[in-house]
């Protein structure tokens, strides 16, 4: 870190633990309805597994340093304190869905009957799953995978006093709640968990040996492998080893269940190199992963409200092909409110099965099981069409995944590339080439999130759709370099890493000093994933300094302090925190324009983050359609009224949550999320089609460059005026 940024940055590990604090107190407030509140509770403990399979890790390697010893004690301090927070929350939740007919039972609260059922189902269903192992001088110690539930016991034989220890893995492909049906109100759901019945089956899976002091335990283990590739190796050999030595990495972490025997604690952290500092108490009898099973039950009144993504006008005609409308202006697409089927998923396959296309190009990261994208590449394939697909091998934990849509398209005859070995392929970038009447033209998709259905209805982005010649030009010299390794390119349009991307969005944060300094309209609103990039915020600290008012909206981690006197006091960090998953990246620079409208706007996959911007191949585009800059900007807008899911940073660090006033309305109100799902409804409804590029009505009133939630918007006008 530079001196520059001393003063005014926070832990980048401590920020993300603050990040899934916002996540907690999802689940912690009553607004939320309850199974939602069950719901985030998962969320929570899934995301904090991911931050010891990958943060922790590359701490421990070096906790022999004083500053790491430090930090490793403060991330864990805060941990425990979270995890307690859960287990509590966890507790007060029991007696709320008890109320609706919901019951988490253990053995103790079955009745004869019930047990007897659960011990027949125990042997019908799961006691051949289960692989009883004995540790002694002829057994040796078994193998623990990464985030296995296991329960381990002492082992007596009758008359003997040699130490045995027994292990049994709760197995991960089975149910992990049962279903309580005997002598259970009717409309009733009971359960018992998986893990609770091996529990009280132990006896059957080690016949004739007596077992004592069971203790429930999981490890996490590091998902970081050391690998390096070299030039006799490809992409392909260098990934496949390193998902097979992924398995055998470290351990990192134990949790250990309730009231754990002392002895069998100790052995397991010897047997794992782990000290008391690595063990942590579970938040209960059973892993909290699992509670997805819970908060997955069909009772709408205990979840959020159903929503349908909306299909947009310039989508809804399917005998109209997509190049149609794209042909006459550019059009922009927000899932998970607008349909990623309807929009993206169709320019594919309609790419595919058109005979006027010559060649289909497209980046591969998260694409997901079963998906359709795959499957119309491979249908253009097989017609003859040219084929390119740049698949990123090194996208964590979805490797094996990458691999086998690889496999697919390489027996159709596509041409797969697995990018360069030093870079991550994250850009989202499709190309359509088409031959028309007057030669040949191409098409393409750039959006700020990957080509995946399921996620597309619970995250939200934005993609752009357009012919533009000169943005097109450039996503082909992109796909030149990225398949075949051609000069380094250079871009017209796009701000493509890690070649011209941090250069040039450090120029338009110095260009937007020079209009401040002028006295023209000046201000910078970015939303993004994480702020993190030194040299990105020591553009942003100076020019903070210059009095240049700027509103970042960062839904995880953040490593600028704002706010800080004589460093960062015009800038404003909030969060958004609720039932979608904020992801798109949005760059708004006013450039002297006293609308905001008119300012420059870009969309893209890239956050201010020194991996994005320095490892990554990322492409952000410029959004030129007065249209669709207010689209943009009416998000940006609602985001800062946001008065209902949104944090706020303090000097310190710690975040704040805001609340409406009394009286407050609009997004300040209902939020982000609800406010356009309802704006969605409402254009959809009306057939109104400002977001594809035709001029819509004005959608700021007023100047929105002091404080954004004393003025009015085109949100606020609809919802106070109109219902869908």
């Amino acid at each position: 870190m530079t001196q520059n940024l001393e003063q005014v940055w926070f832990d980048r590990d401590l920020a993300w633990l603050e990040f899934n604090r916002r996540v907690l107190a999802e689940a912690l407030d009553e607004r939320t309805p309850l199974l939602e509140r069950i719901k985030f509770l998962a969320i929570f403990t899934s995301n904090l597994d991911e931050f010891f399979m990958k943060r922790i890790a590359v701490l421990r390697v070096e906790k022999d340093k004083p500053s790491h010893a430090k930090l490793l004690a403060d991330l864990r301090a805060v941990t425990v304190g979270m995890v307690q927070q859960q287990k509590a929350c966890f507790a007060t939740l029991l007696p709320e869905l008890e109320q609706h007919g919901i019951r988490i039972l253990s053995w103790k609260d079955l009745t004869k009957r019930q047990r007897l059922a659960a011990t027949t189902f125990f042997q019908q269903n799961v006691l051949a799953a289960l692989t009883p192992l004995v540790v002694d001088s002829a057994h040796p110690t078994p193998f623990l995978s990464n985030l296995s539930l296991s329960w381990v016991c002492r082992l007596q034989e009758p008359g003997s006093h040699t130490p045995l220890y027994g292990r049994v893995k709760v197995a991960t492909g089975l149910t992990p709640w049962i279903k309580v049906r005997e002598e259970s109100p009717a409309d009733s759901h009971w359960f018992i968990s998986l893990a609770e019945i091996v529990r009280q089956h132990l006896g059957d899976l080690f016949p004739g040996l007596e077992t004592h002091d069971h203790t429930l335990f999981r490890i996490t283990r590091d998902a970081e492998v050391d690998w390096e590739g070299n030039s006799s190796e490809s992409v392909r050999e260098v990934v496949a080893e390193r998902i097979r030595l992924r398995r055998y990495e470290p351990a990192v972490r134990i949790e250990f269940g309730p009231d754990p025997d002392p002895t069998l604690r100790e052995r397991l952290l010897s047997l794992l190199e782990l000290t008391e500092e690595e063990a942590y108490d579970l938040p209960g009898p059973f892993d909290f992963n699992t509670l997805w099973t819970i908060a997955g039950l069909h009772l709408p009144d205990l979840r959020d409200p159903p929503w349908t993504p909306r299909v947009p006008a310039a989508f809804r005609n399917e005998n109209v092909p997509l190049v149609n409308p794209i042909k006459r202006g550019d059009l922009l697409v927000h899932v998970p409110y607008e349909s990623f089927d309807a929009s993206v998923e169709r320019f594919i396959r309609e790419g595919a099965t058109d005979p006027n296309t010559l060649g289909i190009k497209m980046t591969v990261y998260r694409v997901g099981d079963d998906t359709p994208f795959v499957k119309s590449l491979v249908m253009a394939a097989e017609t003859g069409k040219q084929v390119a697909c740049v698949i990123e091998l090194k996208a964590r934990f979805d490797e094996n995944r990458n691999l086998h849509w690889a496999d697919a398209l390489l027996k159709v005859g596509a041409h797969v590339s697995f990018g360069v070995l030093e870079l991550k392929i994250h850009a989202k970038i499709a190309l359509v080439v088409r031959q028309e009447s007057d030669g040949l033209r191409c098409y393409c998709h750039i959006g700020t999130g990957n080509y995946n259905q399921k996620t597309a209805r619970l995250y939200e982005d934005f993609g752009l759709f357009t012919c533009d010649p000169e943005i097109t030009g450039d996503v082909v010299q992109l796909f030149q370099y990225l398949t075949g390794r051609a000069r380094t390119p250079k871009f017209n349009r796009l701000l493509v890493a890690p070649w011209n991307m941090r250069d040039r969005f450090i120029a338009l944060i110095q260009r937007e000093v020079e209009h401040h300094k002028a006295g023209r309209p000046a201000r910078i609103v970015a939303k993004m994933n994480q702020l993190q990039d030194e040299q990105v915020c020591e553009a942003l600290v100076a020019a903070s300094r210059e009095g240049l008012p700027i509103d970042l909206v960062i839904r995880g981690f953040c490593c600028l302090r704002p706010r800080v006197p004589g460093q960062t006091e015009t800038i404003t960090i909030r969060s958004i925190i609720g039932r979608f998953l904020e992801h798109s990246r949005i760059f708004y620079f006013a450039n002297g324009a006293s609308d905001p409208c008119n300012g420059d706007f870009y969309i893209g996959s890239g956050d201010w983050m020194e991996r994005n911007l320095s490892w990554r191949v990322e492409v952000v585009t410029p959004v030129l359609a007065p249209a669709l800059r207010q689209r943009l900007w009416e998000v940006l807008d609602i985001n800062l009224r946001d008065r209902r899911q949104a944090w706020i940073m303090t000097a310190s660090g710690e975040y704040q949550r805001l609340e409406p006033g009394s009286e407050a309305s609009g997004p300040a109100v209902d939020g982000t999320h609800a406010t356009l799902m309802h704006l969605t409804a409402i254009r959809v409804s009306e057939g109104n089609n400002s977001v594809v590029g035709e001029s819509p009505v004005s959608l700021v009133h007023g100047s929105s460059l002091g404080h954004p939630e004393s003025n009015a918007s085109l949100a606020d006008t609809i919802l106070e005026n109109k219902q869908p």
